[in-house]
């Protein structure tokens, strides 16, 4: 069973990874709103194509029109991440149905299955609260950390570390956790200047143009109140901070989290600890420049989803090297 087990967890993380990708495809695409209601799709299963399907729907939805290309992008999404849930409770009931003279972490399994229950009622809440920013974001942090959460119990189940006793790395355990704490809080920026739409209202490198009206009072300016969040409603001054700050504090994790792998890198004698911090130096590399090219072509749709799957990459490398650090592999 534990084969099992772990072969199950290993494709719910790939799963996992998909729906991040697919969610950010769809709010990349202004997909979010392609289907009003929620689970289904203006009251079908699937996209109605019908004529009479569509007459239904426009009628039980005054207003809206059906567009099939959004509809679609919104309905795979939920389509991958319904799967996902079933697939995580099957991790669930196999751990709970595991001998107990050899047990499976199953609190960590519980956590996840609750986890993505109430991902879901952010998924049903993004639609049903017309993209409100905070629960989109929310909705988007739960992604991230489902997937993380599933990545860290396959390395539970994979390895059988021992205490890490290598002196020169063991200090920095607890400087990992703050430099995972420091990278959390720049997702999250990034999560909100998606949610709002922030993106385009910073161009030009390294400053924003129009950088004088930056200010933190702007930040104090929350999206609430309003009947529909598609698009953003907030003023253009408070986007071009938001923005900045997340340019600012991406300065910050790259200089923390990067001084922190390095300093892994350099004095580790496991081999895997070694590799786990060299790949973290890669993608916070990778990922800086690539939010710094997309900006340079103007927010090109592929590459901003990219950076949104290394954004996931990063976590998953810092979270690995923090398991590392604290155990050896």
């Amino acid at each position: 069973m534990e084969t099992k087990y772990k072969h199950i967890t290993l494709f719910a993380c790939l799963l996992a990874a998909v729906v991040v990708t697919l969610g950010a495809y769809t709010r990349l695409n202004h997909a979010g709103l392609g289907c009003p209601d929620w689970p289904g799709c203006y009251g079908f299963l699937t996209v109605p194509d019908e004529h009479h399907e569509i007459a239904a729907a426009e009628a039980a939805f005054p207003g809206a029109e059906v567009e099939h290309k959004k509809a679609w992008l919104e309905m795979i999404h939920r389509y991958f991440a319904g799967t996902l849930g079933l697939v995580i409770l099957g991790i669930a009931l196999l751990a709970i149905k595991r001998n107990v003279s050899r047990p499976l972490p199953l609190k960590h399994s519980l956590l996840v299955l609750v986890l993505v229950v109430f991902q879901a009622l952010l998924g049903m809440w993004t639609v049903t609260m017309n993209l409100q920013p905070f629960i989109v974001m929310g909705h988007l942090l739960g992604g991230f950390s489902i997937l993380t959460l599933l990545t860290l119990l396959y390395y539970r189940i994979s390895y059988q570390p021992s205490f890490n006793d290598d002196p020169r790395v063991r200090p920095l355990y607890r400087v990992a956790l703050m430099a995972l704490a420091v990278l959390v809080i720049q997702i999250g920026l990034g999560g909100w200047l998606a949610a709002n739409y922030a993106a385009p209202h910073c161009v030009g490198l390294p400053i924003c143009q129009n950088i004088e009206l930056f200010s933190f009072e702007s930040l104090l300016h929350l999206p609430v109140g309003a009947a529909n969040y598609e698009y953003g409603v907030l003023p253009f001054e408070t986007r071009l901070s938001i923005h900045f700050i997340h340019r600012v504090w991406a300065i910050v994790t790259l200089l923390f989290l990067g001084y922190v792998a390095f300093k892994v890198a350099l004095n580790a004698v496991t081999e895997a600890i070694k590799n786990a911090a060299r790949l973290v130096l890669f993608l916070l590399c990778a990922q800086v420049g690539i939010g710094a090219a997309i900006v340079h072509w103007q927010f090109p749709l592929h590459l901003t989803l990219f950076h949104n799957f290394m954004a996931a990459m990063l976590l998953i490398a810092t979270v690995r090297l923090c398991y590392f650090l604290r155990n050896k592999a």
